[in-house]
């Protein structure tokens, strides 16, 4: 049995060797030459059939061969306008049988909750009454799929699908599976030494997933979100003296169930350096380098930054233009001191290279116009080309906040001495509308509704409208400003208000309203100087008979016009040190032009803050005062000046000054003169941070004190000396997703009998 079933196998075998060879020796006889004379084609609606013999490419009357005949039908179906093929050969005729795509009808998106359809549809290419194509849809599939993972819902899956219609119309329909959303539940950092990871992760745009999870949306693991973070984590560190620091890593690991990322970072610090000798040279004759050594604030011993460098560099080539030197380079040359941790730092000036800007080209701004974009630029087109200058520009292009996405970069020009700049920006909105329900212990339960518009028509400008009421008071704010005026560093604003009170803390009415409009522009590279007109209203209406004789005779309405200054420098946010910085205010202000108001009003604030322990605390200083100093008569009860518990913790607003004790309602006077002066520290608390929740220390120190006219109801002699108040209390700093909230535990310690004392203050404001 096994022998014939053996040799059945073997003569098989045999005869299959011997067709295989029969048909390799016949192929090439078997082969024909093909000429179609007549071409058919059938099933096509829309298409034109030259159209389709086109996309065939075979001409009549030409001898082709059966692969050129495949070759056609290949070319068919690689249009993406057919469903089917067939090609048949007759003869001398070409029959090409074709099934059309459909036309699609209309397009739907269904399962979506959490993305609204406009948004959804703002990211396919099919469009109705367009020919159906399954790449394109798959494509679109993905697009989708693409937006959902941007909003962190990594798992969301989208199957598009097609509903036949008559006449070869179909509904295209993207069924969309959300999923949930990814968040990120840990960021970790590794190799950390000089700053703890609580520090580190208030340095991120990503959060950590707390206790708002369900409302945060900062806490949703986007991936994109990562190369920013490591962007301002770099920034942070080389902004201490850290010039080794390096991001080996940074690995986001999803969790088993695929609903959170966890995040770590692996850093290698390195070792912070300090500023050592500080000196220039200069390789151009008119450029002396004692001229440009005067001008750098750098000193030896200062943490080193490339930002305090950066700054320094364009001092001087502002020092260079404003000697009428161009072309110079400036180029700072560092040398290591690893023994003492320094750099020794020479500005090198050296003649730069003839290069100008030949133009400035912008695209992608569909909304804000060239200028707004262009007056950024401190370089126009015919100046000498500045790699520095432009990348300056870039950041305050990017500072703006109208777009998304931000490239500055310079190609060739015309010639070799030309440089174009391209500029391509992403719009973004601008625009918000909030609500927001907030609570303080002064005013009680209130209500608010904001609108503003930073880039409005495109134009820069700024407009703000709000309205707000609470328990016993209304307020209605405009403003409009304009950052450009006359195309130059002066920001003209204009305001309007309207506010009405009948009861805050105090036992009469107050209506106001008024408009300002000021003029500012800088004066140094921290200083800005503002100049104002004011005009406003002001009545107090209802004083009831047991109000001092001194609130009664101010009841009435007046007119208040005046004209005024502020001058502020502050160096919290670009200083030499990123630990410390100061604000200083001074402004006065004069009424009398016109009105019925005659006075001069000077105040002045000081806040100094700076962080300590790996930065992990917060001391600041605030020093605040003023007098008003009335030209003819007495000050009226609205010149004059009342602290509120916010300017001086552990008492009501207008819970301390001179008080007429012969007044039934002893309502506050307020005083000509007042000075405070706070201290607080702002440290964490151990919770996690993703809780939001810190603490703090404040001990305040402050008094209100002196009127024109001191006699009260009854002939009685109104005490308006100078007597110190102080307080001292806790406080709890809650930053939530609905908004920050503030407890303060205040405890008074120097007080008068008539003084209002407050325990406790609560803030809280919600927005939505």
């Amino acid at each position: 049995m096994f022998q014939r079933a053996f040799a059945w196998s073997v003569i098989r075998g045999s005869v299959f060797s011997l067709l295989v060879i029969a048909f390799s020796l016949a192929g090439p006889a078997m082969a024909q030459t093909l000429r179609f004379t007549a071409f058919d084609v059938q099933g096509n609606q829309r298409i034109q059939t030259d159209t389709i013999l086109t996309y065939a490419g075979i001409t009549p009357g030409t001898s082709i061969g059966e692969g050129e005949v495949n070759d056609a039908l290949q070319r068919l179906q690689n249009t993406g306008l057919f469903e089917t093929v067939e090609i048949d050969v007759r003869g001398n005729t070409l029959v090409i049988r074709v099934q059309e795509y459909p036309t699609i009808s209309r397009i739907n998106i269904e399962g979506n909750r959490r993305i609204d359809d406009d948004v959804l549809l703002a990211q396919i290419s099919s469009e109705p009454r367009r020919i159906y194509s399954p790449s394109v849809a798959e494509s679109d599939a993905a697009a989708i799929t693409e937006a959902y993972r941007q909003s962190g819902r990594l798992t969301a899956t989208v199957t598009p699908e097609i509903i036949r219609r008559d006449d070869n119309r179909v509904d295209l329909v993207f069924s969309v599976t959300e999923g949930r959303v990814v968040e990120t539940e840990r960021i970790a950092f590794v190799g950390n030494r000089a700053y703890s990871d609580r520090r580190l992760r208030r340095v991120l745009e990503s959060t950590q997933a707390g206790l708002f999870r369900l409302l945060i949306r900062s806490d949703t693991f986007i991936e994109d979100r990562i190369a920013l973070d490591r962007q301002l984590l770099t920034n942070f560190y080389e902004d201490r003296g850290y010039v080794d620091f390096q991001i080996l890593s940074v690995t986001p690991e999803l969790a088993r169930g695929r609903d959170a990322y966890f995040v770590t970072f692996n850093i290698r610090e390195g070792q912070s350096f300090s500023i050592g000798q500080i000196t220039t040279t200069s390789d151009i004759p008119e450029a002396l380098a004692a001229d440009f050594q005067e001008v750098i604030r750098l000193r030896p011993g200062m943490v080193y930054s490339p930002r305090l460098i950066d700054e320094t560099i364009s001092r001087m080539e502002n020092l260079a233009t404003q000697q009428g030197l161009r072309f110079v380079r400036i180029e700072p040359l560092i040398t290591r001191n690893d023994a003492d941790l320094t750099l020794d730092v020479e500005f090198a000036l050296t003649p730069g290279e003839r290069v100008f800007v030949e133009r400035i080209d912008i695209e992608g701004n569909a909304t804000t116009i060239d200028r707004v974009i262009r007056r950024q630029f401190d370089t126009v087109e015919g100046d000498p080309f500045d790699p520095r200058a432009i990348r300056q520009a870039g950041e305050r292009i990017r500072a703006l906040g109208y777009f998304a996405d931000v490239n500055v970069e310079g190609r060739p020009g015309s010639s070799a001495d030309q440089v174009i700049v391209d500029v391509n920006v992403e719009e973004q909105p601008t625009g918000s509308l909030g609500f927001s329900v907030s609570f303080s212990s002064d005013t009680g339960a209130g209500l608010a509704v904001n609108f503003s518009e930073q880039n409005f028509l495109g134009r820069g400008q700024s407009v703000a409208l709000s309205f707000d009421t609470s328990d016993g008071s209304q307020a209605f704010n405009f403003s409009f400003t304009e950052p450009a005026f006359l195309r130059r560093d002066l920001s003209l604003g204009t305001s309007f208000y309207y506010r009405e009170t009948t009861s805050q803390n105090r036992e009469f009415d107050t209506l106001d309203f008024g408009t300002r409009v000021s003029l500012g522009f800088p004066v140094s590279e921290n200083g800005r100087l503002s100049l104002f007109y004011s005009l406003e209203r002001n009545e107090i209406a209802n004083v009831p008979a047991t109000s001092s004789d001194i609130i009664e005779r101010d009841a009435g309405t007046r007119w208040n016009s005046s004209v005024g200054a502020t001058y502020a420098y502050d160096t919290r946010d670009g200083g030499l040190n990123p630990n410390a910085g100061v604000r200083l205010q001074f402004g006065m202000e004069a009424a009398g032009l016109g009105g019925d108001a005659q006075y001069i009003r000077t105040t002045a604030l000081a806040i100094a803050e700076t962080r300590v322990a790996r930065e992990e605390v917060t001391l600041r200083a605030s020093f605040e005062g003023g007098a008003v100093t009335t030209i003819d008569g007495n000050s009226q009860l609205n010149d004059r000046f009342f602290l509120s518990s916010r300017q001086m913790r552990g008492f009501d607003t207008f819970g301390l000054g001179p008080r007429d004790l012969a007044a039934t309602n002893q309502d506050a006077l307020g005083g000509n003169y007042f000075a405070v002066a706070r201290f607080e520290a702002a440290f964490p608390l151990g919770l996690p941070t993703e809780y939001g929740i810190s603490g703090g220390v404040f001990a305040d120190v402050g008094t209100v004190w002196g009127l024109d006219d001191v006699n009260g109801e009854g002939g009685a002699i109104v005490d308006d000396g100078l007597y110190w108040r102080s307080s001292v209390g806790l406080s709890i700093f809650w930053d939530t997703a609905i908004g920050p909230l503030r407890f303060n535990f205040s405890r008074a310690i120097d007080t008068l009998p008539y003084d209002r004392t407050r325990d406790f203050d609560l803030t809280v404001e919600a927005r939505f």
